[in-house]
């Protein structure tokens, strides 16, 4: 395993991250999904991230319990704040209320006394961004979290949350969007931006939920048990990829994958690494095979003529256009 600073900012992390979204508490049982954790950590994986709303709160307690007994200063643990986890109309957004009251929230479940790095999972619109980032500096100060990030935030989101940030004296370091040879709408703005401002990417999905793993065949219906047949929200997430002309795509790059030894998985996470403002790629997994066989691409250094060769397959169907980040920010109050 090897490791990067996160964005400008002193802290180091593992280059391939363990991320437990769709998996902890939901897709796997807790046996499976503690062995992957070690798993993890049996390869070199110290940075570990999650949310309070994956698997309405259970994903963070399952992390929680799967470290515990682990040395804390080893580890680095991300966690999220935004999205609703109750019923309350206070139990969402990024109020002062809802932040204040869900870092505590999140530190019981996680069995710990900070986390390396808060982020607000989405922009509020409804929320001044002042109290937003008030709220933040008090969870730092408190020294509840070490740093604080953001997740699928605006080129212009980001700029202004940095400049408070910077009034606040607290560190904002990263920005988590989702990023993968397929999608790839964060390379127009907020990369330059967050390049000349000091944050990192760690990016999810790199190998764009399942798709770039090949594992799709075009005309054929998806293996059982994968994230396609999952009614628990995984169908839902990989739908936009499931066509034939796109996985005739991802099948074109088999041969690039074996000239380099690597599988279309590894292929598709160092891809991501390639970019020098990512940090980090997280990996999910539903077996530990899966995340010795993912941290194998860390390390990887794919020349030019193998980056050129992706590009001219994956061009026709890859999303590029940077205005699209502004459709993950919700328009109406979660």
């Amino acid at each position: 395993m090897e490791y990067r600073h996160l964005g400008r900012s002193g802290l180091i992390v593992s280059e391939i991250a363990y991320g437990n979204w769709l998996t902890h508490g939901s897709q796997v049982e807790e046996d499976a999904a503690t062995a992957c954790v070690r798993a993890a950590l049996d390869v070199g994986i110290t940075t570990f991230d999650t949310a309070d709303v994956y698997a309405q709160t259970r994903a963070e307690s399952v992390l929680g319990r799967a470290l515990k007994g682990e040395r804390r200063e080893n580890l680095e643990i991300l966690t999220k704040v935004f999205w609703p986890t109750g019923p309350g109309r206070n139990d969402r957004g990024l109020s002062r209320k809802h932040i204040l009251e869900s870092i505590d929230n999140s530190l019981r479940r996680l069995q710990t006394d900070h986390v390396d790095v808060y982020q607000a999972h989405r922009y509020d619109r409804f929320t001044p961004l002042e109290e937003t980032m008030e709220a933040f500096a008090d969870v730092v100060h408190s020294g509840k979290a070490h740093y604080i990030g953001v997740s699928e935030w605006t080129a212009d989101q980001i700029r202004r949350g940095h400049a408070l940030a910077r009034e606040l004296r607290i560190p904002l370091v990263s920005n988590q969007p989702q990023y993968s040879a397929l999608w790839r709408i964060i390379e127009g703005e907020v990369v330059p931006t967050s390049q000349e401002l000091g944050l990192g990417q760690i990016v999810f999905s790199p190998v764009a939920q399942g798709v770039l793993t090949g594992k799709y065949l075009p005309g054929q219906q998806p293996p059982a048990g994968s994230r396609a047949t999952d009614d628990k929200g995984g169908a839902g997430m990989i739908s936009r990829w499931m066509r034939d002309d796109l996985l005739e795509r991802v099948q074109e790059l088999k041969p690039l994958a074996d000239d380099a030894g690597l599988s279309l998985a590894q292929l598709a996470v160092a891809w991501v690494l390639q970019n020098p403002n990512v940090s980090a790629a997280i990996v999910g997994a539903s077996r530990p095979e899966q995340v010795a066989e993912n941290a194998k691409a860390s390390g990887v250094r794919l020349d030019a003529e193998v980056m050129a060769r992706i590009e001219r397959i994956l061009e026709p169907v890859a999303v590029t256009d940077p205005l699209k980040v502004h459709e993950n920010v919700p328009t109406a109050r979660p």
